[in-house]
Formats: C-alpha cells, structure tokens, sequence
C-alpha cells in the first residue's frame, strides 16, 4: 500500500464511512416496505445488509420482483419516496467522522470524491446543508449510476487521476474498487459487513484496514 501523500485520487464512500448512517438506511428500508407486511420488510433488510453499497433502486426492484413478486412502476415509485421520506432527517443530523477536516488539510493537493450507492440528488443537498461539500473537489456521485459505472466513467474524464484509493466499508465497495484498478482500504467503524475480517483473509493480495477516517491521520 502506498502512503496517503502518494494518491492523486481518494474516493470515498458516504454511509459508514464518511457519515454514520448505515443503520439510518437499514431502518428507512424497513420503514418503506413495512406497508408489505413485517415478514416482507424483514427480508429486505437482510438482503440490504448483505449487499452494502448497491443502489436503493436494485434493492428495491429485488424486493417487487424476488420478495413480494409483483412489480409495479406505482410501487416502486412509493417505495422510494417513503424510503427518501425516513432517511432524509437521519442524514442531517448522524454523526460526521472524527478527522475529516484534518486530513483534508494533511493532503492539499490529491482530488477527492465521493462515489456512493445512495441517491445522487439526495447527497449533494445533505453534504451542502451539513457544510462538507467543499472538501470533495472531484465531485459527490451517486445512483441511479452504479460505483462501477462512476469509477470507469469518471477515470475516463480523468477527473480520478491514478494512482487512486478507494475507502469503503462493504463488500461491493471492495469489488467495485479492484475491478477499477484502484487500491482500497476498509474503513470497519461503522460497517455492516459482518464477518469482513474472514472475508478478506482470503483474498490473494492483502487488504488493508483502519478503524476510521481520523486512525489515517499523519
């Protein structure tokens, strides 16, 4: 792993690494898909936990199609605006991680962006409300796009020069970041990826891994 100072790129992910609030999403999912019933918003709850850092969209079309089995434009509409009416206040007011500021500072010339399975739109208002815009110079991207998409898109704008570092906490932010060509540090503070240490035992190259955003600190 290369030092922090030699990255022209950091992206990071949003929930559970910049802000605490996976369990802010994992509640809204439940709280969306309740009017189906305990057993049905149960079951999405677990497929989203098992799945960090897909987009709502999929997970919700996975719940109409694999859970409840009927699909439907309307249902899928409400879906998402009851699950963007819970999730909304959590944003604004879960806690920041500790250090950000200061690492900003530590490293004034590398581009930082944000690439997160969370709504796009819904990102850019809450980091603009809570102040944090500005420390993201390349960008806060987000869904419908997939973090595959963006990563590939955005190296190809060059606006990720490499060498680049991903900071993630699940599973998907891992693939989403080898398969780009960029190297990745797990960030396990706030994770919901149970079992992560066993999981990346077993990858062929070493991965890296910290507590939180303040722990990178030089």
């Amino acid at each position: 792993m290369r030092a922090l100072t030699d990255y022209h790129s950091l992206v990071f992910d949003c929930d559970g690494v910049i802000l605490d609030s996976n369990r802010v999403k994992t509640d809204a999912f439940y709280q969306a898909a309740l009017p189906f019933g305990a057993e049905a918003a149960t079951a999405l709850v677990k497929y989203h936990v098992a799945n960090g850092g897909i987009s709502r969209y999929k997970k919700f079309e996975y719940f109409l199609t694999s859970i409840v089995r009927h699909a439907s434009v309307d249902e899928l509409d409400g879906l998402l605006s009851r699950y963007a009416e819970h999730v909304r206040e959590g944003l604004l007011t879960c806690q920041v991680a500790e250090g950000l500021e200061s690492l900003r500072a530590a490293l004034p010339n590398s581009n930082w962006m944000i690439v997160s399975g969370g709504d796009q739109g819904e990102l850019r208002e809450i980091f603009a409300i809570r102040g944090l815009s500005s420390l993201f110079n390349g960008g806060i991207y987000g869904s419908p796009a997939d973090k595959g998409e963006i990563l590939a898109r955005e190296i190809d704008r060059k606006n990720i020069g490499l060498p680049a570092l991903f900071l993630g906490d699940s599973r998907f932010d891992y693939l989403s970041a080898i398969n780009a060509g960029l190297d990745f540090i797990f960030v396990s503070e706030w994770t919901e990826f149970e079992g992560w240490q066993e999981y990346f035992s077993s990858q062929p190259v070493p991965v890296e891994s910290c507590r939180n955003i303040g722990s990178l600190i030089f």
